[in-house]
């Protein structure tokens, strides 16, 4: 009986529709999805850890020079999956996200539930200088997208569902449940609502209690807090915020300017050789860039600079706090390009983990630049540390909130709270000012794709131009004389507008019933008249694939025109009406807000 699956996951389904409210099945699939993010998260740490040990303990400690081939290695192995297995070009995972929630209805790819599982770990494992979150992120929400699909969820739930499997996943890696939920508001635009919070809340819950159970107490930052905060130490917090401001500017224009600058080379091979052998060299210069980047933060966090740099060529001189402190800021600086080579080498990552070890790196470098100016000041260089990667979360990714709330649970307390708060809205607000779009958003936001916390704007961006595009308009030719048109198509046309149209199907001009109904009624002009002589350009035109919702209602307001027609590189596609545009605007808005 080949039918029988279906047939009883078709009973089942019926029995759900009866049985069980929408909301509490919403809540069953929260926990299922925070589950299930989770595991991918341990399972993916695991793997990328297992690839680090194992490199450890085979050749990196045996020859330092080896840094060099380690990561175009790993670069290797991720462009022949790529290549022979995943088919596609690698996205960012994130960015990727955030294209499905606004444009395919929360609808991911299966294929990227495991394709991260394999590339990410192959690209960090090998040296590749990125984070483990956001491809954690990507799978969770893949799995959480296909189940939605598989239970027949309908589209606003499947992106709840969605930012559930993040808050999961960020929960499971931190183990910080409220900074999970938190990140999911800011970044995935989601409304404060109870509606949304609850099921975040138990995804979250059930994300970190999946932590525990595969790895025990075991956590990313073994740290107790021992200084707390002085009222004295307010006004570096505030240097400190700009500083972070300033890096986080850098951070976003380096991330791209070096992907501009490996768009002329077209070929992947030429583009990993050359990022594999860019990253060798940082490495061998900076080995705190290899990998993510954790033990690096710990160290520091303890007071351990030595650790934290490790075995570099200028170990000789690191009884000069100065050097330290340049090495440092090298870290700072370079983080960011070691990061993006990465990515545009053809590596997998993310770049929530960057962005925190170089906030780690520059918080250090201020508080030791604070105690050993020689001005008498001492401040908390674990602090420094700490709140430096909230500044940069804050800046980098627009979240101050989930970086002020991200650090406090790290910390396991709430005593940095202030200073968290000055440095991370300080860094936020200039970045923000600086640079409207993070990473994450500004090809989305450049494409009329992305979700803000604007309601009317979000409608905009959810709705489809194809659509409301309408084709039952009768199209005439420049040649066509005045008789032909009016019994071929104005006869037979319940509009009012005629577009004009060449053999190639390229609009050349539009005809009012207006401008005709005057000769209408003259037969003596019906073979003398052309269309041609009718004919005048539309108002303004809409370009199909290129103009977002947002730009064609911008159009229908500037030009006063009740219909636009569509162009599709440079053929007729349809026309626009305001009136069925309002129609399908308010429809969406319904099914947004309800």
């Amino acid at each position: 009986m080949p039918n029988l699956p279906k047939r009883l996951f078709t009973k089942f389904l019926k029995w759900r529709y009866k049985n069980i409210s929408h909301k509490t099945f919403t809540h069953m699939m929260s926990v299922v999805v925070g589950l299930l993010a989770g595991l991918v998260s341990v399972t993916i740490k695991n793997l990328t850890y297992f690839i680090e040990s194992s490199l450890e303990n085979g050749v990196i400690f045996f020859s330092n020079e080896l840094y060099f081939i380690l990561p175009i290695i790993g670069l290797a192995l991720v462009y022949l999956y790529v290549k022979f297995v995943h088919r596609e070009k690698l996205e960012h995972a994130v960015s990727s996200i955030l294209f499905a929630l606004s444009k395919k209805k929360g609808i991911i790819d299966l294929k990227k539930i495991y394709t991260p599982l394999i590339t990410a770990p192959l690209t960090v494992g090998f040296g590749g200088s990125v984070g483990l979150l956001g491809p954690a992120v990507a799978s969770g929400s893949a799995i959480s997208s296909n189940l939605s699909r598989f239970f027949h969820i309908n589209a606003k739930t499947r992106s709840l569902l969605i930012a559930c499997a993040s808050a999961g996943a960020i929960s499971s890696i931190f183990q910080s449940p409220i900074a999970a939920i938190v990140f999911a508001v800011e970044v995935f635009s989601l409304d404060f609502t109870m509606l949304s919070v609850l099921p975040l809340l138990l995804a979250s819950i059930s994300g970190v209690l999946t932590s525990y159970f595969f790895l025990g107490n075991e956590v990313l930052f073994n740290f107790s807090l021992n200084d707390n905060f002085e009222i004295k130490d307010t006004l570096f917090y505030v240097l400190l915020g700009v500083g972070t401001a300033v890096a986080s500017i850098y951070f976003t224009k380096m991330y791209f300017g070096i992907l501009k600058l490996f768009k002329p080379l077209k070929s992947p091979k030429y583009r990993l050789l050359v990022g594999g052998m860019a990253i060798g060299i940082m490495l061998y210069f900076i080995p705190p860039l290899y990998g993510e980047g954790f033990g690096f933060i710990n160290n520091l966090l303890d007071g351990n600079h030595a650790a934290a740099l490790g075995k570099t060529p200028f170990d000789a001189y690191l009884n000069n706090i100065w050097v330290v402190i340049a090495l440092l800021f090298g870290i700072t600086i370079f983080k960011a390009v070691a990061m993006t080579t990465t990515f545009a080498a053809g590596g997998a990552g993310g770049i929530f983990i960057p962005t925190m070890v170089m906030g780690s790196a520059l918080g250090n470098v201020v508080a030791k630049v604070i105690n050993n100016i020689g001005l008498g000041f001492s401040v908390s260089e674990s602090n420094f540390t700490l709140i430096g990667m909230a500044g940069l979360i804050a800046g980098v990714l627009h979240a101050p909130l989930t970086s002020i709330f991200l650090i406090a649970e790290i910390t396991g307390g709430y005593e940095l709270f202030v200073p968290l708060m000055i440095t991370a809205s300080i860094s936020y607000l200039i970045t923000k000012n600086a640079i409207d779009h993070t990473i994450y958003t500004r090809e989305l936001a450049e494409q009329g794709a992305l979700l803000t916390h604007d309601k009317d704007e979000n409608v905009l961006t959810l709705m489809q131009l194809k659509d409301v595009i309408e084709n039952n308009f009768k199209t005439v030719s420049p040649n066509m004389t005045l008789g032909d048109m009016l019994h071929e198509s104005v006869a037979k046309s319940t509009r009012n507008i005629f577009p004009v149209v060449d053999t190639e199907n390229a609009l050349v001009g539009i005809i009012l019933l207006d401008d005709i109904r005057e000769f209408m009624f003259d037969t003596s002009l019906y073979d003398t008249l052309k269309v041609e002589t009718f004919m005048h350009n539309a108002p303004e035109y809409i370009f199909y694939g290129e103009d977002s919702m947002k730009i064609v209602m911008r159009k229908f307001q500037d030009s006063g025109a009740w219909n636009l027609p569509v162009i599709q590189q440079g053929r007729y596609l349809g026309f626009v009406s305001k009136s069925k545009l309002l129609t399908a605007y308010r429809r969406e808005l319904i099914n947004f807000t309800k």
